[in-house]
């Protein structure tokens, strides 16, 4: 079995056993990894995340840090602590449901830094590596889940916890909007990869790209590839989710399962989608059709509630895009754009368009972790 470690001085170690020869020819591809320049920028990269907790005036806590799954081998995590409505984004004062998974409050979930690469069929966030795409929703979460328990796909709640952060603080992330590049400073770039049609190694663009403009924040919401996330759903123009952040688990969100449940305005009716003359969530039938626009021109029949504000689908950043297709069948979402998608990308950037079966070197994602109770 070999190891690579990073350890509490932030150093990065190896450790390996076995037959002599299996040690020897371990010890010899780490030799070659750290020969390699993008892993010294990778490694200097978890040296600059690895950062003290932040702590801000109002006792809310981040802090990034170093998770190991069942096989051993290390993920970069955003550590959040639990934060109500009224502390995101003036709402309610009630918990978000990001922190609420089978009916429990967690204090703490953990989101990917970097969309996720694949390691021996694993996804893993580690910074200069190529995201892993070409995998359909399910895919994608069941690589997560196999990661061990508390691993899942993020949610359709963390992200839109995220979201609110960044809005809460006025940190709408840039990214890879142009090739590798940020559309509205060229000087901002990431490392693009042969073969990779513009996409940027995860991580490898300035603080700007994170979601506090720091270097320990969550990099690469914005732009570079489209994320995949679980929980959220339009079908036939109605839009459903799973419960809480039920979506962590195992749950059965197929096309016909039982875990889906509607997304209900303040009422109590159900939230609909219209796409016709107005580009509206609404709780009366909705027209059907296929649309986009800047999240500026998308009404509410009801006002953006605290449930649609929780997901982050309201006008958080003006100039990000919300396409939905409201007709008959089912669409999954995809958060954040991708490397051609230049000002419409953003963190709120959504679409609800996405068949099930839908994949692509386009498409991307990344994977979360809560520390079940015993």
């Amino acid at each position: 079995m070999s190891k690579i470690k990073i350890t509490a001085e932030n150093n990065i170690q190896f450790e390996a056993e076995g037959e002599d020869y299996f040690v020897q020819e371990e010890r010899r591809a780490f030799m070659e990894m750290l020969a390699d320049k993008n892993t010294v920028k990778a490694v200097k990269a978890v040296q600059e995340a690895i950062t003290p907790r932040t702590v801000r005036p109002d006792g809310l806590t981040e802090e990034t840090v170093v998770i190991y799954d069942d096989y051993g081998i290390p993920s970069i995590m955003r550590k959040i602590s639990k934060v109500t409505d009224a502390e995101l984004f003036g709402g309610a004062s009630k918990t978000h449901p990001a922190f609420i998974i089978d009916g429990e409050e967690y204090d703490e979930i953990y989101i990917s830094v970097y969309p996720n690469c694949v390691i021996n069929g694993r996804p893993y966030s580690l910074p200069y590596m190529k995201p892993w795409t070409d995998l359909t929703n399910d895919e994608a979460a069941k690589a997560c889940f196999s990661k061990g328990d508390g691993w899942h796909l993020m949610t359709a709640a963390e992200w839109g916890l995220v979201a609110n952060i960044c809005n809460r603080d006025g940190t709408y992330p840039h990214g890879n909007t142009k090739n590798g590049k940020y559309h509205a400073d060229p000087s901002e770039e990431g490392a693009t990869f042969d073969g990779g049609a513009g996409k940027t190694l995860t991580g490898s663009g300035p603080a700007t790209w994170t979601h506090n403009h720091k270097p320990d924040g969550i990099h690469d919401l914005c732009g570079n590839v489209w994320e995949m996330i679980r929980g959220l759903r339009i079908i036939n123009g109605k839009i459903e989710v799973a419960k809480d952040n039920n979506a962590a688990l195992d749950i059965d969100l197929t096309e016909a399962g039982d875990d889906w449940q509607p997304l209900t305005a303040p009422n109590g009716k159900p939230i609909n989608f219209s796409v016709g003359d107005d580009f509206k969530f609404t709780t009366d039938e909705p027209e059907d059709g296929y649309n986009g626009t800047e999240w500026e021109n998308v009404y509410s029949d009801f006002g953006f509630s605290d449930e649609l504000k929780e997901l982050a689908l309201y006008p958080g950043e003006d100039n990000a895009y919300l396409y939905v297709d409201s007709t008959e069948g089912e669409y999954l979402p995809f958060r954040g754009g991708h490397w051609g998608n230049g000002a419409s990308a953003g963190v709120f950037y959504a679409s609800l368009s996405g068949g099930r079966a839908g994949t692509g070197g386009y498409l991307g994602f990344r994977s979360a972790y809560f520390k079940k109770k015993d």
